[in-house]
This record gives structure tokens, sequence and C-alpha cells, in this order.
């Protein structure tokens, strides 16, 4: 099945082919020198058991450690010597390997890619290097103010979702983990109806699915240790009831109905830190997301926005402040932090909640609107430049909705947006007296 998504954007034309084991395949041709091929699996620390938090990060390591056909480090040696460049990343719903190459080197490289993810030995004495440097991450990480503070902010914010593990896991548990539990959850969702290849750059977009679809169809063939797994027998090559079961609407958290709050001392820190959280829609309730974006950029984007020009660049009470809309699929959380001297925390947390207050009871100016209507659409244009930038579009959105357009009318659907309807957003989402809020600061001298 294939079909060209022309009209949401005169900018981007993609095409989408689906094969019958399931793999959906998104391809465009840019008239930029590089190809980037970027595979998406559905599956992220979200639908890991706690007893296996972790493990999709962990075998995102462990994908790059060796094929049947290539030895550990053969693949990327292929890659660097033509020029190319390859990387990964995990987050809680999804996983993310891609390559960007010269076009005349993607018919060679693409079944390389494939065959690392979905063929990966997982060698027993590799697994247990790569534990440690997954420990040492995990070390790293927890050593890192800014990870320690937001980390603590998503245990204040999600007190049932899966959304409160941690990506890496804990120690404790990535020290326990198997080399044959990994097999295992490889077989359970590297299967195609749970992935989507995107290829972008200066091919035809026939050369382009083709040449995707005989990678994938040249590379699927499992190893021996997954075809006699037990998991195998029971889901089969064509189906992920896993991966099904991810995409069930989880039940949302119910909104703080009081302020949450969490305080902390930090001896690494120079400076207080400050976050405020709310529960907000995520992917599944789209529509729903519009508005905090903007809210999110009104308050924080540029030095112009409400946050930075009243308590970075007038009153100097912070020396950083921003805010996002970070937007899960089962559920969002709308997130302001600051950096400040502790001295000012009372009173900032106090402005920021009077902030919010203001939104929900004065219209937003259309000077303002205007503004960051301009910032949206232009930010989706440069966004849209290079291969790479426009494969990550497209995986992102058909791996967490299975859907391309609201990736493509994101531009349109900001700029309908008015006063009433970012100030409606504020006062069913964003309460100025009920929140999370989690405070770390340095010890006293």
């Amino acid at each position: 099945m294939t079909s060209t998504l022309l009209k949401p954007s005169i900018l981007n034309a993609p095409t989408l082919h689906k094969l019958p084991n399931g793999l959906t395949i998104i391809a465009e041709q840019l008239p930029v020198e590089a190809v980037n091929l970027s595979i998406w699996v559905g599956v992220g620390s979200a639908v890991e058991s706690a007893e296996i938090n972790g493990m999709a990060h962990f075998l995102e390591h462990m994908v790059f450690k060796g094929t049947p056909q290539l030895p550990s480090g053969e693949f990327e040696r292929l890659i660097e010597e033509r020029g190319a460049v390859t990387n990964a990343a995990t987050s809680q719903d999804y996983t993310h390997y891609y390559i960007t190459t010269a076009p005349k080197d993607f018919a060679d490289l693409a079944p390389l890619q494939f065959d690392v993810v979905m063929n990966p030995t997982i060698p027993d004495q590799a697994f247990e290097r790569e534990r440690l440097v997954v420990l040492e991450e995990i070390r790293r990480s927890e050593d890192n103010p800014s990870r320690r503070i937001y980390q603590r902010s998503i245990d204040v914010a999600f007190g049932k979702l899966p959304y409160r593990r941690p990506v890496l896991g804990p120690a404790e548990v990535i020290e326990k983990l198997t080399a044959q539990q990994m097999r295992d959850f490889h077989c359970q969702w590297y299967q195609p109806s749970s992935m989507t290849a995107v290829a972008v750059g200066n091919l035809p977009v026939e050369q382009l699915i083709e040449t995707v679809t005989e990678s994938f169809n040249a590379k699927k063939v499992r190893n021996d240790y997954l075809k006699n797994s037990p998991l195998t027998e029971q889901l089969g090559w064509e189906e992920t009831p896993a991966y099904k079961a991810q995409k069930l609407i989880a039940e949302p958290e119910q909104p703080f109905n009081e302020i949450v709050r969490r305080e902390y001392v930090d001896d690494s820190l120079q400076q207080a830190r400050l976050v405020m959280v709310w529960r907000v829609p995520g992917f599944n309730q789209l529509s729903q997301t519009y508005g905090l974006d903007v809210l999110a950029a009104i308050l924080s984007h540029g030095r112009m926005s409400r946050l930075v020009r009243d308590l970075r660049e007038d009153r100097r009470l912070v020396s950083q402040i921003g805010a996002s809309n970070i937007t899960h699929l089962h559920q969002g959380l709308f997130y302001i932090g600051a950096q400040l001297p502790a001295e000012n925390l009372v009173e900032v947390e106090s402005a920021i909640s009077q902030h919010i207050r203001n939104i929900q009871t004065e219209l937003i100016t259309e000077a303002e609107i205007a503004r960051l209507q301009t910032q949206v659409a232009n930010r989706f244009i440069f966004s849209n430049e290079t291969p790479s930038a426009r494969a990550g579009l497209y995986g992102y959105y058909q791996s967490m909705l299975g859907d391309l357009a609201p990736a493509l009318n994101y531009p349109a659907r900001i700029q309908a947006l008015d006063a009433v309807d970012l100030q409606t957003a504020a006062q069913r989402y964003l309460s100025p007296d009920a929140y999370g809020v989690v405070v770390s600061k340095p010890s006293a001298s």
C-alpha cells in the first residue's frame, strides 16, 4: 500500500508505503546531497516492567555489538569509511536508530543498518562488558544536577504512570539483567508491525522505498536463539501484541488538587533550582496539546516572553528560566524550570503563579499571538531543511500516532488558535494554586 501526502504542507510531500508484514516505510526526495535512514521502534522505558527497567536503553547499546554477518565494530567501520554517520536514542515511548550517508552509498549501507537492528547476537561476554558502560552512564546521570532535579520532578508528576521510571533504569536493576532476557525482549518488540523506516534524501522515492524494502527483507531472518525462543512461537513474526498493548490508552493521572512540594539540599549546586509541573494531556489527546505549546512559548521563548522579560531581564530574580510542554503518548507535563539565588525562591514561585493567573484572567494580546505564530511557522520551515530533521519529524509522529498528518498540519493548527483558545487551555490545565514543585538548594556555607 502506497500513499502520497501532498496537501497538508507545501514544504512536505512524503510517501507512505506499508509492507504486508506490517513495516511502515516513509520516503521523500529532498534536493540535498545526503540520505537519512531512520528506523523507529515503538518500544521505550514506558512498556518495561519495574523488574527490567532500563532494558530498552541497554538493548540500544547491544544492537551495535555484532550480528552473524557483522562482527562487533564492523558496522561502525563500514559506516565511517564511507564518511557516513550513525547514532541512536531511547526515550519513554520509542527507540530510534539512524544513518546519514551520501546518496551513492545508500543502497550499500541501508542493509547494514537493518542487520544491526534486526539481528544483534547479544553475546554474553559483550553483554557483561556493556553492562559496565551502562552503569557508568547511570552514575554520570545521577551526578548531573540538572538530570537529578528533572528526575525528582518526574517522581512528583507521575505517581502511577511508567513515565516516572528513568529511561536508563536503576543501577540495581541493570546489575541483575541477563543476556537471555534481552534476547527475548528484542524478539518481542523488534517486530515489523512496531517499526517505521523513514528514508529522506536526494534519491527518487521509488528507489528509496525499493532499497528499504529489499534491505529489510534481506536482513529480517532472525538468529537461531530467537527462532528457538519460547516467545517466537507465541508472538510470531507478523504480530506484536505487546506493541498493541502499548497503544491502548492508559488512564491519565488526575491534575493536582493542591501544591505538592519536595525540597532537597544539593551540595553540588552554586544556585538553587526551582521546577513547577502540571499534569496535562498527552499525544492521545493531541488537539489539547496545541494551546499548551503556545503557552510555553508565550511564557519563555525569547527575551520578549513573559517570564524571561519579567524575572530575568527586568527584576533580575533568576539567571535562567524556561517553560516547555513535554508530550508523552499517554500524558504530558507542563514544565517550568528556573535557576536562581536561593533567597529569591519564594518570590519567583509566587511570580510564576501570578503569570499563570494573568493568562487565565486576561486575554493574550493579538501582538503576542502573532509573534508566536510567526516563530512557529519559521521554526517548522527551518526544521525541514535537512534529511535528518525531516526524517525525524516523520518518524516521530508515525511512531507515536500512526499518522503523519499532524506533523504536516502543526503550523496551521497553531496559527488557528486565538486568545480565547489559549485562555481556555490555561484555565483547564494550569492552576496557579495546584501543581507539583521541586526545589533544590545549595547547602548553606
